[in-house]
């Protein structure tokens, strides 16, 4: 199954792009779902299906609607009905549908479960409608992250001992925590690693959508650093709204000019690592499958197999320098960083990696576990961090 998570900065035109790219996948006889949380009806009909119940819209096209609040409710309801026992314990008031607003962060957690559903089911190609560029960064991140807060406060040592716990309480008053606590704890685990696993598959590409000019430029420039901090693969960059590059209006040419020479630094950038697909300028907003297929340079980004192509991460490699320097240089691709927004801390045994607004806690490869962090440089958007064998700890030649 392949998967594609089309985002790009606020206003550039992602869930026409995405919603295009679905039913492009559904015309060239594959199974497509579209998932978006958007209430508009872009398809040309509304969509209000749930993830695990997505409406055909066409042959070969499903799509679904992400409902936050809906997701919210039932998540919550779920939760207090299976730690019931400990809730009448405590004389709790148990919560009705009716009354639950949905919290903040919400909308991440359903798109998050939308995208977990999706992968079970029988698709050929599940294409989701993301937030914007930094928000979908961070979003794809928060998987890794939650797994190792639940690592932290609820270590796998402390939930082997749940078998011994009533018998502990009852010998030594030690107190231990419920028994909901590490089940709830263990189901979030299994569900993470489960989208974990699926940001990180092969077969799942990010596409950029951008509409050319300095605003989008910019974002896209620090937004590529994030991107290859949370080893993200994009597969294709799709300049938006193009403009007829012939016009007799001065107006109208002055914006051509301003695309052609963003486009142009976006081909040096991004070329050719990662696709560039032009899309005109329709002349009004698309809305409808007719609107949809007359989106040019579209076909291009329905890959035609299962395994995902384009920017592949190039691996966060170790080099062994120890006969020449004595040292071993992890290297870390960092396409756009600038040396005055690095940070780089070493913690036990993960390094935390700061790269603008941009954050990461990196688990150290085992070999450099057993070194000191002994310098760092920068070039050609590759970082270099030297470790240096610590004595104590490295084998000893015989």
């Amino acid at each position: 199954m392949r998967t594609v998570l089309v985002t790009g900065p606020g206003g550039a035109g992602r869930t026409t792009v995405a919603a295009a790219t679905a039913l492009a996948a559904a015309r060239r006889g594959r199974r497509a779902l579209f998932l978006s949380a958007e209430p508009g009806d872009i398809l040309g009909v509304p969509v209000t299906a749930p993830p695990d119940e997505p409406t055909e819209v066409t042959p070969g096209l499903w799509a679904a609607r992400i409902d936050s609040g809906a997701d919210f409710r039932a998540e919550l309801l779920s939760l207090q009905e299976r730690s019931s026992g400990a809730l009448d314990l405590l004389g709790a008031g148990r919560l009705e549908d009716e009354e639950l607003t949905e919290l903040p962060g919400s909308e991440q957690f359903a798109l998050l479960r939308a995208l977990r559903t999706a992968a079970h089911g029988s698709w050929d190609v599940v294409v989701a409608d993301m937030p914007p560029l930094r928000d979908t960064i961070a979003l794809l991140a928060l998987p890794e992250q939650l797994r190792r807060y639940l690592g932290r406060l609820l270590p796998p040592e402390r939930q082997a001992a749940r078998a011994l716990r009533p018998m502990l309480a009852q010998l030594a008053g030690v107190p231990m925590p419920a028994q909901w606590l590490y089940e709830t704890a263990d189901r979030w685990d299994a569900e993470l690693a489960d989208v974990q696993t699926l940001i990180g598959s092969a077969a799942t590409t990010l596409r950029v959508v951008a509409e050319p000019g300095p605003t989008a430029a910019d974002a896209l420039r620090t937004a590529r650093t994030g991107l290859a901090l949370h080893e993200l693969r994009v597969d294709a960059l799709v300049p938006n709204r193009l403009l007829p590059p012939v016009s007799a209006d001065p107006w109208l040419a002055g914006l051509f000019a301003q695309q052609e020479k963003c486009l142009r630094e976006w081909y040096e950038e991004w070329a050719p690592g990662v696709a560039l697909h032009e899309v005109r300028h329709l002349g009004r907003d698309p809305r409808g499958l007719d609107d949809l297929d007359d989106l040019d340079g579209l076909d291009g980004l329905t890959l035609p197999g299962t395994e995902a192509t384009g920017t592949e991460t190039a691996g966060w490699q170790v080099e062994d320098r120890r006969a020449e320097e004595g040292v071993l240089v992890w290297r870390l691709p960092l396409p756009g960083a600038v040396k005055e927004e690095l940070g780089l801390v070493r913690r036990g045994d993960e390094l935390l990696l700061t790269v603008g607004p941009f954050r990461r806690i990196l688990p150290l490869p085992s070999a450099l576990r057993r070194c000191t962090v002994s310098g760092a440089g920068l070039a050609d958007g590759v970082l270099g961090v030297r470790f240096t064998p610590d004595p104590e700890l490295w084998p000893r030649a015989r």
